[in-house]
């Protein structure tokens, strides 16, 4: 009976380092790791957001807003990622011309069809294709602008803050 548990022990040993030695067989395993990228998508409250806009030219510039009509935002852990945007072209204002007649005059030429053609064209978009962190909160935005059916890309510098459930942009 002595020499069966000794057998016994002897092969137990042999098995265990069989299996714990560098050189002994090397147990194969399988791991997959599932990385979920969570980026959560924030829709415009059109009722509060507005693009602002300025506009350069030789003799000076210009400044006035257009409304945001719908679009949204994307952003991974608070970071800026993605996002998109329609602009209501007939709501364009010039904020920098205090004289109501001039101020009228440009705005009028602004909605004619040598600029926006808000009747024909009433709606603009922005398309981000890159975005780049210059710091926490500032980005470098790029993307694809259209007006009147054409389209340019531009780029810009953001500031996007996450405060809860709301996103601020500037």
């Amino acid at each position: 009976m002595l020499q069966y548990k000794t057998i016994a022990l002897a092969a137990t040993v042999a098995l265990l380092s069989a299996v714990n030695t560098p050189n002994g067989p090397k147990p194969k395993t399988k791991v997959s790791v599932n990385t979920v990228k969570k980026v959560l998508s924030y829709k415009v409250d059109a009722g509060q957001s507005k693009l602002t806009w300025l506009a350069k030219k030789v003799t000076g510039e210009h400044a006035g807003t257009i409304n945001v009509s719908a679009g949204s935002l994307d952003l991974d852990k608070g970071v800026l990622k993605g996002g998109s945007f329609d602009l209501d072209t007939k709501t364009i204002t010039v904020t920098d011309v205090a004289d109501k007649e001039t101020n009228a005059k440009l705005l009028g030429h602004l909605k004619g069809d040598d600029f926006f053609a808000v009747e024909k064209f009433g709606k603009a978009s922005f398309k981000i294709t890159n975005v780049t962190s210059s710091a926490k909160g500032t980005y470098n935005v790029k993307g694809n602008l259209t007006i009147k059916g054409i389209t340019h890309e531009i780029s810009f510098p953001a500031t996007v803050k996450q405060e809860g459930n709301k996103v601020i942009a500037n």
